[in-house]
């Protein structure tokens, strides 16, 4: 007999449709699970509203939302609106903020007791006792994969830091994934959420927690999106490309849900909760320093193989290398015209604050090797 140390779990939305023009079955997908439904947006609901048609059976109450993250009180006023109108479903429909949002608010609609009970870091952590209202979520960006995602990232302008509320009762009941809503997309936020997008692949594919599904998935992702990265932001019609980032970001948020992320996302926790910076800008600002400081970090250690074949996955060239990886990041960064952290208001002085916080961050301890304080405060210099 083999002796296996190999062990591992998968777990997911309840179910995924994808397929261009799937948001015209929302009305009835959302009819078989409840009657009132609150549908969580962005600033303007009037793109879900066009999907959400009339029907005898099921009642619209639309929640639109400010800026990019939900905040503790946009979410805690969703919460108000959806017991106002004794919703029984939540739909959220947008970015991975509207997403996330409405995950947050169907998991507190079942829960009792304040949401600061069941925040990480900030919280305490609670586990959730009760299942959330169903859900639907319904991206309209190609980059967080919030729709399959076990968590909601929560901004907590008091504390200055982004955190998690995180379950996995919370994973949504349907990811209705319809590329047709990203063609609108503008070319600099198609370039920020792709990237992050594939820094959410690439952190999955090399944290301690990855394991052979999410390997296959993360792999698929990356060529995926380093194949139409760059034909999406420079031709947002071209819908093959837009289809590649759409399951290029679905997959992505597959894998972080069941191996997690590193560094680049523990330092854009408390970035993002200190300044106001788009998320997936961060994310690229921060990739290719951290890239490099893991690539040294390995050294000939069996996680440096999987840096090396992320540069064939990138290049697609059999034989190329973790530097030729870092090449080719640098390069898309570039070409997509990616600000460093300076240019986003942050400096020198803000290293030790910023460190500080990203160590508490939960997607640091997933990073492949556990990085010190002299490097993560070099990966900020260098990404500044």
């Amino acid at each position: 007999m083999i002796e296996s140390f190999l062990s591992f779990e998968f777990t997911t939305a309840a179910r995924i449709f994808f397929r261009e023009g799937a948001c015209r079955e929302l009305p009835s997908l959302a009819a078989a699970m409840g009657s009132r439904a609150l549908v969580v947006t962005g600033s303007n609901p009037q793109r879900a509203m066009e999907y959400c048609h009339p029907r005898q059976d099921i009642d619209w109450h639309f929640y639109p939302i400010q800026g990019g993250e939900p905040t503790v009180d946009a979410v805690l006023s969703g919460v108000e609106a959806g017991r106002s109108h004794d919703c029984d479903l939540v739909i959220g429909f947008g970015g991975g903020g509207a997403v996330d949002a409405g995950k947050a608010i169907a998991a507190l609609l079942a829960n009792q007791g304040d949401i600061f009970d069941y925040l990480e870091v900030i919280g305490k952590a609670q586990p959730l006792l009760r299942p959330p209202l169903p859900n639907i979520a319904v991206p309209t960006t190609a980059g967080t994969g919030a729709e399959v995602t076990r968590n909601a990232v929560i901004k907590s302008s008091t504390h200055q830091v982004k955190v998690s509320l995180r379950s996995p009762l919370m994973l949504p009941k349907l990811a209705l994934v319809d590329p047709a809503l990203t063609i609108s997309m503008p070319p600099e936020v198609t370039a920020s959420t792709g990237l992050d997008a594939l820094t959410q692949l690439i952190e999955a594919y090399t944290t301690r927690n990855a394991n052979p599904i999410t390997d296959a998935l993360c792999e698929t992702g990356i060529r995926a999106a380093a194949s139409s990265l760059l034909r999406a932001w420079s031709n947002g019609t071209d819908r093959e490309a837009r289809e590649k980032m759409s399951l290029a970001s679905l997959l992505s948020g597959l894998v972080i849900a069941n191996a997690g992320l590193g560094a680049v996302h523990g330092f854009a926790a408390p970035i993002g909760g200190l300044f106001e910076a788009p998320h997936g800008i961060v994310c690229a600002a921060l990739l290719p320093a951290v890239f490099e400081a893991n690539i040294k970090a390995t050294g000939d250690g069996p996680a440096s193989r999987r840096f090396a074949h992320i540069g064939a996955l990138l290049t697609g060239t059999p034989n190329a290398d973790a530097w030729q990886a870092l090449q080719w990041i640098r390069q898309t960064c570039e070409t997509l015209q990616v600000p460093t952290l300076g240019k986003l208001g942050i400096s020198s002085r803000n290293i030790p604050l910023i460190v500080e916080k990203a160590r508490k961050a939960s997607s640091m301890k997933g990073n492949p090797v556990a990085l010190d304080d002299k490097t993560l405060a070099e990966i900020l210099r260098r990404s500044i």
